[in-house]
């Protein structure tokens, strides 16, 4: 009998407010979240939060949530929340070790990418080691090297918002970490295999201390013919290792679970940062469940990309340029602030991407369903509208 997501809700007995919190266990929390929804005027201080009408497609989230077979798993699993996670979670590492091939010594679960990506910060810079990554791109290595005392070295992205991969390279000596996020957040573009792993070599040959990660978190959905995974690299090679995350195409951003791949060695370094549990019961159920639905990534692919070349079509059709992307999001010059198109779109219900410095003119848009997306174009055809602002 299948479990749809209403009635996971009933087996959870959640109704009325307690639906946010279910609705958060899926696809739809992340980056910034709390912010996010203070600056809506959704959350204030000491009150919760009620979803409403609003079509969410500021923070690259899944917008279809757990699939059933991740639903099924977790409702499985609730009569173990009383149990520490040490058994699920070595039998998800064991999982996603089978299902790239690897040993399990190759694999480091997380609290999402977000901890992995953190780990290897903590493990591979210091105040005397420096990060290089790009601007913009992930955040999260950058403010944890900040954290740390460590200095970054942030390299803007080039007229083609890829990642200017040559300078990367040239500012790698003497580095801790490289970051290297492919496909790149927030700018959608992507890089060939055969081009990351000519940095990636080139780094080492050229800084044999230094460490480089690939970040792939939107590797599901990436689906330029050139483009492949950097996993063989960090197989191969010691100090490379390549981040994953179930939070995006997967559905489970608010579940929190990641992993990285790479050298047992390159690992060790950073398991020594690690959360002493940092995966639990219900987190560990829907990603074996996830994992072993066959389909789910080619289902996703496809709707993704429907909505995707649909929300392109529509800023091209009205005269923006459109990054090309390989992800589950798009970056657009909308030739006029972004937060003040943010604002305006926020008041008839539809949440986007926050400004991305050093790129001041960008917008970056999720992908949502069709029909939200659908429904988002119409509110963005009023706000393109509007006088764009003197400041602007």
């Amino acid at each position: 009998m299948s479990t749809s997501r209403r009635s996971f809700l009933r087996t959870l007995g959640l109704s009325g407010a307690g639906f946010a919190s279910a609705s958060l266990i899926g696809a739809r929390g992340r980056e910034a979240f709390a912010a996010e929804l203070r600056g809506a005027g959704l959350l204030a201080d000491g009150m919760g939060w009620a979803p409403g009408r609003e079509i969410r497609i500021s923070s690259n989230e899944n917008p279809r949530g757990p699939s059933e077979a991740s639903l099924r798993a977790i409702r499985d699993a609730l009569s173990s929340g009383s149990r520490y996670p040490f058994g699920p979670a070595s039998a998800l590492r064991e999982a996603v070790a089978k299902s790239h091939g690897v040993k399990v010594e190759n694999v480091l679960l997380g609290c999402g990418s977000t901890e992995i990506l953190r780990m290897a910060v903590d493990a591979y810079c210091s105040p005397a080691r420096p990060l290089v990554t790009a601007a913009p791109t992930f955040e999260e290595a950058a403010s944890r090297a900040a954290t740390i005392g460590a200095p970054v070295r942030a390299i803007p992205v080039d007229a083609a918002l890829k990642l200017d991969l040559d300078k990367m390279r040239a500012a790698a000596p003497g580095s801790g970490l490289v970051f290297v996020n492919n496909p790149n957040n927030p700018t959608g573009t992507v890089h060939p295999a055969k081009v990351i792993e000519e940095l990636v070599r080139g780094v080492l040959r050229e800084s044999p201390d230094s460490y480089v990660m690939v970040d792939e978190a939107y590797h599901e959905y990436a689906d330029d013919a050139t483009y492949a995974t950097a996993i063989p690299l960090a197989l191969e090679l010691p100090h490379v290792v390549v981040a994953r995350t179930f939070s995006k195409a997967y559905g489970l951003a608010g579940l929190r679970v990641g992993y990285a791949i790479g050298r047992p060695d390159t690992l060790a370094l950073m398991a020594r940062h690690q959360l002493g549990i940092n995966v639990n019961v219900l987190g560990a159920a829907a990603a074996l469940g996830a994992l072993e639905d066959k389909d789910l990534v080619a289902r996703e692919q496809r709707l993704n990309r429907e909505a995707r070349a649909y929300t392109a079509k529509f800023f091209q059709d009205a005269g923006y340029t459109v990054a090309p992307s390989a992800a589950n999001f798009l970056m657009v010059d909308i030739r006029r602030d972004p937060k003040g198109f943010a604002d305006a779109a926020r008041k008839m219900d539809v949440l986007v991407g926050r400004p991305f410095p050093p790129l001041k003119t960008h917008l970056r848009v999720s992908v949502g369903t069709m029909d939200e997306m659908r429904a988002a174009t119409e509110v963005f055809k009023k706000v393109l509208a509007a006088p764009v602002a003197a400041d602007a």
